[in-house]
């Protein structure tokens, strides 16, 4: 049987919070917390290489930053606007080292275009819109919607899917009879939970065409069903196990 093996296999000290990738680059940025003593960091790896860029980066304000965008092989990161508030502002720009590039506290960010972040000062009312230089953080023009267009990524999500409408067996027995699916290519990906003496256990699987090529135990003995356990960019599989490592596969 021709088994996959994972091209990354990276543990981290910190559950990882959220991912980002940088489609234009092809870096992978994680943002890594650690409630017990209200702690944040950030790590990137590169997807082509596995090679890590910067691990356990940092900044002044320990908890209250968090991953907002990537784009051209810089990270944005953002702040809060209280620590009671979830409506972000400030941006810090992180550069491929690790480096901070600039930052900038007095102005939030409000989406991707292809030519880069879009910012505003919430401080003036009506709300004015900038292409910025992602780079520098200089404020290149105001923004237009009929130029600037919104960045897609490229990501594909696995939709739900009911057993009964597979066309073939499964290993164990899926809790709720759902499961998260993806074809591609020649390959089946399926994530999905089973129930265990009152607790759920969360697997992967991957078939290439009627084979099972690869699997893994994602959480086991948690109390809840959690979300979608995968996704795939660029014919890689990318997933995480316990919440605190990283994982792809190349298909």
């Amino acid at each position: 049987m021709t088994q996959l093996l994972p091209s990354i296999s990276k543990a981290f000290n910190g559950q990882i919070w959220r991912i980002e990738i940088d489609e234009s680059t092809g870096i992978i940025y994680l943002e890594l917390r650690k409630t017990e003593d209200k702690s944040v960091s950030f790590s990137s790896l590169d997807l082509n290489t596995g090679d890590t860029l910067f691990e356990n980066i940092s900044t002044p304000e320990r908890w209250l930053v968090g991953i907002e965008a990537a784009y051209d092989g810089v990270l944005l990161l953002h702040g809060y606007q209280s620590q009671n508030s979830p409506v972000h502002k400030g941006i810090i720009a992180i550069a491929k080292d690790g480096s901070e590039l600039w930052s900038n506290y007095a102005i939030a960010f409000d989406h991707l275009s292809l030519d880069g972040p879009v910012t505003y000062a919430p401080q003036f009312q009506p709300r004015k819109l900038y292409l910025t230089d992602v780079n520098t953080g200089a404020n290149l023009r105001l923004y237009d919607a009929a130029k600037d267009k919104q960045y897609l990524n490229n990501i594909i999500f696995p939709e739900q899917k009911t057993v009964g409408s597979l066309n073939f067996k499964l290993p164990v027995a899926s809790y709720n009879h759902v499961l998260d699916y993806v074809a591609f290519n020649k390959y089946i990906i399926v994530s999905l939970h089973t129930l265990l003496d009152g607790m759920f256990n969360q697997h992967l699987y991957v078939w290439k065409e009627d084979e099972l090529v690869y699997e893994d135990l994602l959480n086991n003995n948690i109390q809840k069903m959690q979300p979608e356990a995968f996704i795939l960019f660029n014919n890689r599989v990318i997933y995480l196990k316990n919440k605190t490592e990283l994982k792809v596969l190349y298909l």
